[in-house]
């Protein structure tokens, strides 16, 4: 399996969880062996210009925080770009590290339906309607060098836009929506044999008090024999094992309860996130 995140350039520099994720990419208990991130650069944030988002030349300067190669390519240049991402899968494979493929390109309408970009970029929009699209650049090209003839390229585009319209009108068809259809991984159970949620009334997930004692007990108590352990602590232990023999519960017993509850039915618990092996919260 490998992993490919397709960020935004402004998402990339400006969102924490990019260098959170960035340093969580090599840790032990959270590495995925290398992902491709692949930023679409169109070098603007909805209407935010580079210089007013961000403080590197690049967006994608985040990632040398943990020193994984970043190739800049000119996202005009299709075959450019496909030798950049064959290396990145090759670095990624050989290496197990993350590696970034910054594709340097425009878009050529606004952010959304509502913007007008000619409003907010005049100078950067009157660049790019001079552009020619990458699709006509590179069949020039292609039908220029004799690669294809003019022909062969137009007959793909009709097959394409064959293909486009037959789906739209495919789509007209389909009365439905099949909610669990659009989910990776559906879990069995929570759907009816027509794809509908089922009511979202819990089962019984009751214990014996017996149990529950139990558990208080063990979360009261330390394991090993002559250890001494900080006062601050013990009496945290003291106060909880009183709260069990008075049948009263607090947020952290509650947990305990949870958890312990799980593990005497033989399934494993793991805790992942802030402090948890401290015990902060």
């Amino acid at each position: 399996v490998m992993s490919i995140l397709l960020h935004g350039d402004a998402a990339f520099a400006g969102q924490g969880v990019v260098y959170e994720t960035f340093h969580l990419s090599d840790l032990p208990s959270y590495t995925t062996n290398g992902t491709i991130h692949v930023v679409v650069n169109n070098q603007i944030g909805f209407t935010t210009d580079p210089r007013m988002a961000r403080s590197s030349p690049y967006p994608t300067d985040v990632a040398r925080v943990v020193n994984a190669p970043i190739f800049h390519v000119n996202a005009d240049d299709p075959e450019a770009v496909m030798y950049v991402c064959s290396v990145a899968a090759e670095w990624r494979n050989t290496f197990n590290k993350d590696v970034v493929v910054d594709l340097v390109c425009y878009r050529r309408r606004g952010h959304n339906e509502m913007d007008e970009p000619m409003f907010t970029q005049p100078l950067m929009y009157k660049q790019i309607h001079k552009q020619v699209p990458v699709l006509k650049k590179y069949a020039d090209k292609l039908i220029a060098d004799g690669t294809v003839t003019l022909q062969e390229f137009e007959e793909e585009i009709a097959k394409y836009d064959r293909i486009c319209e037959e789906a739209y009108t495919r789509s007209k068809d389909k009365k439905i929506l099949h909610i669990k259809h659009w989910l990776d991984s559906p879990w069995p159970g929570f759907f009816n044999a027509d794809g509908e949620p089922k009511s979202m009334s819990c089962p019984p997930t009751g214990i014996p008090e017996e149990l529950l004692t139990h558990i208080g007990t063990v979360a009261s108590s330390v394991p090993v024999q002559d250890f001494k352990i900080h006062s601050g602590l013990s009496r945290i232990l003291k106060a909880r094992a009183e709260m069990t023999q008075n049948r009263l519960v607090d947020w952290a017993l509650a947990e305990y309860m949870a958890f312990g509850s799980v593990l005497k039915e033989g399934i494993h618990v793991r805790l992942s996130g802030q402090d948890v092996e401290r015990g902060t919260f």
